[in-house]
């Protein structure tokens, strides 16, 4: 099975990882709602499982591609050690804070189809950006270097695919719960 992903990977690599993540994206957001239903969720809510979905394949995974390629060609050290520090240190300070979180709340308020998604984008920006943002320097950094170090160029994506299923629930579950906080107590504390 491996041998076959490889294969496709090499073959179509966009379409690959579109799928892929999309299928990724989409088990996060199962999760959250198995072990984090929302209060005002009754039942199952296919609708936000195709958001995450489309958002994972469609929007996500082709910028994911392009972004890994790019660092990939980051060597201004002779050691993989300070390639990957210094690839990680771009990932962190450039594309979590300013690309990823607020493409992720962005595209998602407009996939709920509201009356204003621009106002709906800024305002779940202004409530969740700074705590998704510290949440994930919890968690990433240390992921994302052993990403850069070990793992071969054209699995690294689907590396964080993986890694970010558990991501990408806590992403779901801060976003559709009804207080927007992860914690009762402090909107700004950290899940993990």
């Amino acid at each position: 099975m491996f041998a076959a992903y490889n294969r496709l990977l090499l073959r179509r690599p966009i379409v690959t990882n579109m799928v892929t993540t999309g299928f990724l994206f989409g088990a996060g957001d199962l999760s959250a709602q198995a072990f984090f239903p929302s209060q005002d969720q009754a039942k199952f809510n296919f609708k936000r499982l195709a958001r995450t979905i489309i958002f994972g394949g469609v929007v996500f995974a082709p910028i994911g591609v392009r972004w890994y390629s790019l660092l990939g060609k980051i060597n201004v050290f002779r050691s993989t050690l300070g390639n990957s520090l210094v690839r990680v240190a771009a990932d962190q300070l450039i594309f979590a804070p300013f690309i990823g979180i607020p493409l992720f709340y962005s595209v998602m308020a407009c996939f709920e189809l509201n009356p204003n998604p621009v106002q709906e984008a800024r305002t779940k920006l202004e409530k969740y950006w700074w705590t998704t943002l510290r949440n994930n320097w919890t968690v990433w950094p240390a992921f994302q270097l052993i990403n850069f170090a070990l793992v071969p160029a054209q699995f690294k994506l689907l590396a964080v695919n993986l890694f970010s299923i558990g991501w990408n629930c806590y992403l779901s579950y801060l976003l559709n719960s009804s207080t927007g906080t992860v914690l009762k107590e402090e909107p700004d504390q950290i899940m993990m």
